[in-house]
């Protein structure tokens, strides 16, 4: 009987040892089970058991060109070897830069304690401890790159200026800022272009220009160095030997003796302001009528070879005070 009795009160001490620990368990994992916790109720609002998960880990699906990338929800060692001048643009801070954007004075001061990395060299951007790599589809090493960190890729050209801002901004959780960035500087690059045609007339022609020591190429509609601005933005218009030549590849090489024939009523010239252009000492360069009138607009080519904002706001204040004379 007492042998009944103490099995019957150990199974009771078991039973309650059991429950004591389930509770136990329930109890420490609140703070995990909160996100499957929080599915259930968010069911309702149109979430899904894959969000909630993402939620708990600290990430989520990022569907790039190449596929969904499971990245960082808040990425904060963020290395650019692609539109670092877009993240920059955003706020977001970057561990690790391509060496032409280091190069560009507009991000001189933002870039003071970021390292120049190299997509030569996959080590230069492990050492960086990044938690996202954005790179081009052109970028070398991208399969170590993805061992390094979740690596998104972008393709040059295949989104149009705006866009490829906006879809940086989905990237980083900054849609909305993209967009409304996006939304005002149309609008006042439009009003600018109006406010050109008023004063030199619906069919004023500018062409786009790099000058780089003897050579010169004339440029198309969406090759940076302020074409986007210049003939989306502010609606101008290319003259016609331009838009023939530079149908094929976005770009078109020019000799001296061939040069006038592709000049505008203005000149926009990308070229490095430190150093003097023999093509602009040229004879041949002073008597294009857009040179002898002062209708030549000339920039910084190391600030001029992105379209991400930043860049786009400093051409869009020089456009507006070399038409117009004028600069807010």
């Amino acid at each position: 009987m007492k042998k009944k009795s103490y099995l019957a009160a150990a199974f009771v001490l078991l039973f309650m040892l059991v429950l004591s620990a389930c509770g136990s368990a329930a109890q420490n994992g609140t703070n995990t089970a909160s996100t499957e916790t929080g599915t259930e109720a968010s069911a309702s609002t149109g979430s899904t058991n894959k969000d909630a998960a993402a939620e708990q880990s600290g990430t989520v699906t990022y569907e790039s060109e190449t596929g969904p990338v499971e990245i960082p929800a808040n990425p904060t060692r963020i290395v650019a070897l692609s539109s670092a001048p877009n993240v920059l643009s955003l706020g977001v801070p970057l561990v690790g830069v391509d060496q032409w954007t280091g190069a560009n004075p507009l991000f001189t001061d933002m870039l003071k304690d970021v390292a120049v990395v190299s997509e030569e060299e996959p080590e230069s951007i492990a050492a960086q401890t990044p938690d996202l790599i954005i790179a081009g589809s052109t970028t070398k090493n991208l399969d170590q790159l993805n061992k390094i960190a979740p690596t998104v890729v972008y393709t040059w050209g295949k989104l149009d200026y705006l866009e490829q801002q906006v879809e940086i901004g989905k990237l980083l959780g900054k849609e909305e800022e993209a967009r409304q960035w996006v939304d005002d500087f149309s609008k006042r690059a439009a009003d600018i272009g109006d406010k050109v045609k008023a004063k030199y007339g619906d069919d004023v022609t500018v062409s786009v220009i790099e000058v780089d020591g003897k050579s010169a190429y004339v440029m198309g509609d969406s090759w940076a160095r302020g074409t986007e601005i210049l003939y989306q933005a502010m609606d101008l218009k290319m003259p016609e030997p331009v838009s023939k030549a530079v149908s094929a590849d976005g770009y078109y090489a020019l000799s001296l003796e061939v040069l006038p024939e592709y000049m505008g009523d203005f000149i926009a010239v990308s070229r490095r302001l430190d150093m003097d252009s023999e093509m602009m000492n040229s004879e041949v360069w002073k008597q294009i009528p857009a040179v002898k009138e002062g209708h030549v607009i000339e920039f910084e080519t190391r600030a001029a070879s992105y379209s991400d904002p930043t860049t786009l706001e400093n051409l869009l204040g020089i456009f507006e005070k070399g038409f117009l004379g004028e600069s807010k």
